[in-house]
This record gives C-alpha cells, structure tokens and sequence, in this order.
C-alpha cells in the first residue's frame, strides 16, 4: 500500500465516521460518544497527512506512532 492509497483510505475512514455519528441517537449518551467518535475518527487522517510532511525519516517514525 502506497502513501496515496493510505490518505485516500483515512478519508474514506473519516467520511464512514461522520455518518455513523450523524447516525446516533440525539441524547447525552449519543451526543458525548459521538463527538469522542467524530474526534478520534477524523483525527486519524490528519496526523497522518502530518506524518507524510516530515521532514526526515525519524521524523516520520516519530508522527506516524502518533497515529
């Protein structure tokens, strides 16, 4: 799997998140779990892409354990 394949998989990921967090329950159970959900979800792409920008190897390695 290559970086591009990667970034395109985390947004697919992300994008089946919102849904599923649109898709809770309108209650303070739903509503508490669904933002942990929302943030944790959509956070996977972004502190990949960051990962990508590293400027060195071990950098890379550093931001992608982040993941």
């Amino acid at each position: 799997m290559n970086r591009d394949e990667l970034k395109k998989r985390t947004k697919e990921f992300a994008l089946r998140i919102i849904k599923l967090v649109n898709a809770l329950p309108n209650n303070s159970a739903g509503r508490v779990i669904g933002n942990q959900l929302l943030r944790s979800g959509t956070s996977l792409g972004a502190n990949y892409r960051a990962a990508c920008r590293a400027k060195s190897k071990s950098d890379f390695i550093y931001k992608i354990n982040i993941v």
